[in-house]
């Protein structure tokens, strides 16, 4: 599956623990499947509604949708203001005033999409943020099977502005959001493991869909290995916001993505990803059970991951794209040298845009 994306960065690793409130309850739902709790039994619903109607019609940013979460700020709190709900789905349900943050542009088709399916079946919008970025992940062949819990509340208030980060913001503001919000550094590369299937619509509106890389149909550590490359040439006629050079025709290189990959703070753990798709995948499936739990009590809601399906496995090895060398890779980090790696074979490619 392939999601575009529009500007948003996240992380973590703490231990997933089941929520202990829950006894098992072992259900058989009209379908004909077998949870762990009845309550559970609607997300079948859903995920029928949303593979129909969304995920197999185009690609949408799900996990992008998912990544404002990280409106949430222990320290505006602390401050005596309001420092936003976390995973609470105000995205949706205040969707006048959180789609006009710069780094929500874009999202309106699909949060009207969600806010309706939601509706339809009376799940919390907060739930259905991250039931779609579950069952989005989980179409793509690689991913890991993403954990999903059910039960947030109903209603949120809107966010405050300014707490979700950019693709223009510097390493520094960017890292110091996140740590605002709960995130290491580490995990801040963890969670930009998503952008292995994404692609960009609203920073470079004349070359919508350009991927951030060669793979976008894969969750696999090709992001994190051409992000390194040196940028050579301008995909588009025009550079879009928060856009630098690309290495490869087609793909879109955000400034952050950028940044981060070459920041001391940043970059050995960047190229411990690279080379490693099984740490890969644990670390995002940590770092975004941590984001979906955000702002919520993990032990009053209900297990359902049961429901989201299996994705595909992908056994491809890492490479650097044909036509591309070992000098070709700038030094991330400092400490290791950067792994050796098989070159595709082939010249380079020209990375196609995805339908958005």
């Amino acid at each position: 599956m392939r999601f575009a994306a529009l500007v948003s960065l996240v992380a973590a690793s703490v231990a997933i623990a089941s929520p202990a409130a829950h006894l098992k309850k072992r259900a058989s739902c009209p379908g004909g499947q077998t949870v762990d709790d009845a309550q559970c039994c609607i997300w079948f619903d859903v995920l029928d509604d949303l593979q129909t109607n969304l995920e197999r019609r185009s690609p949408k940013p799900f996990v992008f949708n998912s990544m404002t979460q990280l409106a949430f700020s222990p320290a505006l709190t602390a401050s005596g203001q309001f420092g936003g709900g976390g995973s609470d789905g105000s995205i949706i349900e205040h969707a006048d005033v959180e789609l006009t943050f710069p780094p929500n542009g874009n999202l309106g088709g699909i949060v009207a999409s969600e806010r309706s399916i939601a509706l339809a079946h009376n799940v919390s919008f907060a739930d259905m943020i991250q039931f779609a970025a579950a069952a989005g992940v989980a179409n793509c062949a690689g991913a890991p099977r993403l954990e999903f819990l059910a039960g947030r509340p109903f209603t949120s208030q809107a966010s405050p502005p300014n707490l979700v980060p950019g693709p223009g913001n510097t390493v520094t503001r960017i890292l110091d959001r996140m740590a605002d919000a709960g995130f290491s550094a580490d995990e801040t590369v963890d969670l930009l493991a998503s952008h292995s299937i994404a692609a960009q619509q609203g920073l470079n509106a004349g070359i919508a869909g350009s991927p951030f890389d060669s793979t976008p149909d894969r969750f696999d550590t090709q992001f994190f290995i051409e992000t390194l490359l040196k940028g050579v040439l301008n995909p588009g006629p025009t550079t879009g916001f928060a856009e630098v050079l690309s290495p490869l025709p087609g793909e879109f290189r955000m400034q952050s993505d950028f940044a981060i990959a070459r920041d001391p703070r940043t970059s050995c753990r960047w190229q411990e990803l690279a080379d490693n798709p099984q740490l890969m995948r644990t670390a995002f499936r940590t770092a975004m059970a941590k984001l979906a739990a955000l702002g919520n009590d993990r032990s009053s809601l209900v297990d359902c991951s049961s429901v989201i399906p299996n994705p595909a496995d992908d056994d491809t090895e890492p490479t650097l794209p044909g036509g591309k060398v070992a000098d070709d890779i700038e030094g991330s980090c400092a400490a290791t040298p950067f792994p050796v790696l098989p070159i595709a074979p082939g010249p380079t490619p020209t990375i196609p845009a995805v339908v958005i």
